[in-house]
């Protein structure tokens, strides 16, 4: 995709939402359903998929742990992010890499430890680029994509998360 293309598909949604900022609101939504043993189905979109426990906490390796997914997540998102980004900014490379790492104590989320945090302590997100770019122009590419790579800034933000239950 190029720049004219990337406008071309952007610029009525830009101008959509300066003119009605409510239509940029939009929810999004993730649906699991328990399944058998300790799996849950997760709709994707283009599958399903089944998670599990990551081995580390008793699973058999089998499923897909939802740590890894959000890694993948983030990694999805800033590539995606990366990409449109450089579109944007008439940036080139020949190839692009995201690598997201992320580490857990499991003594936390299986209850060995009080003090252990659930949950992601640290979590490292890597760029390796193939490009002939300045150095000043590949910070700009990176600064920018993380303002504007959705899973990054909600990760490194306090979110309210409300819970409630539906009983059937």
């Amino acid at each position: 995709m190029d720049l004219l293309e990337l406008k071309r598909l952007q610029d009525p949604l830009k101008e959509k939402y300066r003119t009605n900022p409510n239509s940029a609101l939009i929810t999004l939504s993730a649906t699991a359903r328990c399944g058998e043993g300790v799996t849950c189905k997760i709709e994707t979109g283009q599958m399903m998929a089944e998670a599990g426990l990551h081995p580390a906490t008793g699973g058999d390796g089998l499923s897909v742990c939802s740590g890894d997914m959000l890694l993948e997540a983030l990694a999805a998102c800033a590539g995606v992010t990366l990409k449109a980004v450089a579109t944007s900014i008439n940036f080139s490379f020949q190839d692009a890499y995201v690598q997201v790492e992320g580490d857990l104590d499991f003594r936390g989320t299986l209850s060995v430890d009080r003090d252990a945090p659930v949950g992601f302590r640290d979590i490292r997100l890597r760029f390796q680029l193939d490009t002939v770019e300045p150095p000043e122009k590949i910070k700009t590419l990176i600064k920018l994509t993380e303002r504007y790579c959705v899973v990054y800034q909600t990760l490194i933000k306090e979110n309210a998360i409300s819970v409630s239950i539906n009983k059937s």
